[in-house]
């Protein structure tokens, strides 16, 4: 057992938890990231953070979005699910486009939206040839419409995933149970609401507690379009994106470690609190199991 588990553990060890706690030990420090860390400050690099408006706007952001990434992901992911369960012509190639966008790199995505949805790009140049041209606006740098814009990116980005998810939770649905409901006389409508939605209550909320680590975790997509200082002041800046305007490209690479920690210590703790909550069913087993 050990001879098996050894490598996984001196991994996880290794990139996981070694790194953690050299950033915590980092962020006591006021350092530019060479040499030996000596300017000791404590907790004053945690203070900073929980005091900067900035991060607070960045953590309210992430909060953002990660409700809006359930509300608008979850159902639409759903509803394509059940579409693409059913036979139907094209079913390979729907599948297919719907799931491109999630395994394409970020940077192509980033680098493509954001020359697409400048002031004098793509889309408000389409929009103009149409005759919607009332509808243009700054996608990118407009405050309000900037997250809203990012929200549909990663809608379009993400989606895919979910939609797997749940085709492989649709799969596993005995078809004996929708055949059994029809014959009661059960609608079309009435089976998905009574049958297939509680059974895939399991796939649901492991696709939630994924959507919710990476929305609180996103940084690369923001980075990319709207860059380091442009996502703060048009309102899209997460507490990655902060961490590294604030940390390495500022030089001060105490004070990243710290808000690397910070970031860690709130996905730490929604994650526990989910798991203790939410997936506690799943993880613990049956109901009858539990009350046992």
């Amino acid at each position: 057992m050990a001879l098996l588990v050894g490598p996984a553990l001196i991994v996880f060890l290794a990139f996981v938890i070694f790194p953690v706690v050299m950033a915590a030990y980092y962020g006591f420090f006021r350092w530019k990231g060479f040499g030996a860390p000596t300017d000791f400050i404590g907790l004053q690099n945690y203070v900073t953070i929980l005091q900067d408006p900035e991060f607070h706007e960045a953590l309210w952001h992430n909060g953002v979005i990660v409700v809006m990434s359930l509300v608008l992901q979850g159902p639409a992911a759903l509803l394509i699910a059940l579409l693409l369960n059913r036979r139907m012509r094209g079913q390979s190639i729907i599948r297919v486009l719907i799931f491109v966008p999630y395994v394409i790199s970020e940077v192509v995505v980033g680098t493509g939206l954001s020359l697409m949805l400048q002031s004098e790009g793509a889309l408000n140049g389409l929009l103009e040839r149409i005759g919607l041209g009332f509808l243009a606006a700054d996608w990118l740098a407009d405050p309000d419409a900037a997250i809203w814009t990012l929200l549909v990116i990663l809608t379009w980005k993400y989606l895919g995933f979910a939609v797997i998810l749940f085709l492989a939770g649709l799969q596993g649905i005995p078809d004996e149970l929708t055949e059994a409901a029809q014959i009661d006389g059960a609608s079309y409508w009435q089976i998905q609401r009574r049958i297939t939605l509680p059974l895939l209550g399991p796939t649901t909320r492991i696709w939630a507690f994924l959507s919710i680590i990476g929305s609180l975790q996103l940084f690369d997509l923001v980075y990319i379009i709207w860059g380091q200082y442009v996502a703060s002041t048009a309102g899209t800046s997460t507490m990655a994106t902060y961490m590294v305007a604030n940390g390495r490209n500022a030089g001060n690479y105490g004070y990243g470690n710290a808000v690397a920690v910070v970031l860690f210590l709130i996905s730490l703790i929604v994650a526990l609190v989910y798991q203790r909550y939410v997936l506690r069913r799943d993880t613990a087993g049956a109901l009858t199991e539990g009350r046992r």
